[in-house]
């Protein structure tokens, strides 16, 4: 697969690559059914027989990522919907939690947690570096409705706790996530990023990919 050497150097530079209007209008669709999202911040969604497809290695969604890393591939899915009824904030951090299929020891992985009957746990930083995570947008999404907002080059900190997460992005020149419907935001994993509330009553829908290019060491295994 062919990747842009420009859009290559803009990530390494900032950290993130935005690819406008990059879905076909079909599966944009396919992706409104597939998120069945409830009124909660965030949705775990399992990748079955029923929308397999829609994130499979022969997609749009994936073939739009992969001109930035041809051998990854989503290893967690999450759906978002920022609304009137389901509302919230962020500050400043950064996400550094993957899912596995089971508890098992592992030399790195700890802070292993257990969410709605899923494990996490935080994977050495080494692999982090390796990482993606995507955002596709379901909604148009601006300012006033909660867009997200990035620290741009900030994954170049490596690890940063939550107490020193504001400071650090403080560093960095700050951009506000407004998108179109059917755009993708792809970022490198240790970013920076935060969401203030919506201030509208307008949905702000978006599906979360986590994205990776290896396998787990045995034998912890992608969920």
């Amino acid at each position: 697969m062919h990747i842009d050497p420009q859009l290559a150097d803009e990530f390494e530079q900032d950290g993130r690559v935005w690819l406008r209007d990059a879905l076909p209008k079909d599966e944009l669709a396919f992706l409104d059914n597939v998120v069945a999202i409830e009124a909660r911040p965030g949705q775990r969604i399992d990748i079955d027989y029923k929308n397999a497809a829609a994130f499979s290695l022969s997609s749009a969604l994936v073939r739009a990522v992969q001109v930035i890393d041809p051998k990854t591939k989503p290893v967690r899915i999450v759906g978002f919907n920022k609304s009137e009824n389901s509302n919230w904030t962020l500050p400043w951090h950064q996400d550094r939690i993957i899912a596995v299929k089971a508890r098992e020891d592992a030399a790195g992985f700890d802070n292993w947690t257990r969410k709605a009957g899923v494990w996490h746990c935080e994977p050495p930083i080494e692999l982090l570096h390796q990482m993606l995570f995507v955002r596709v947008r379901l909604d148009d999404t601006v300012e006033s409705n909660g867009a997200m907002q990035i620290a741009l080059g900030s994954h170049k900190c490596g690890f940063v706790s939550a107490i020193q997460a504001s400071e650090a992005a403080s560093r960095y020149p700050e951009e506000i996530c407004e998108a179109r419907r059917g755009d993708i935001l792809i970022l490198k994993m240790l970013t920076l990023h935060r969401s203030k509330p919506s201030q509208t009553g307008a949905s702000r829908r978006a599906i979360r990919i986590d994205f990776a290019p290896f396998d787990l060491p045995s034998p912890l295994e992608w969920p």
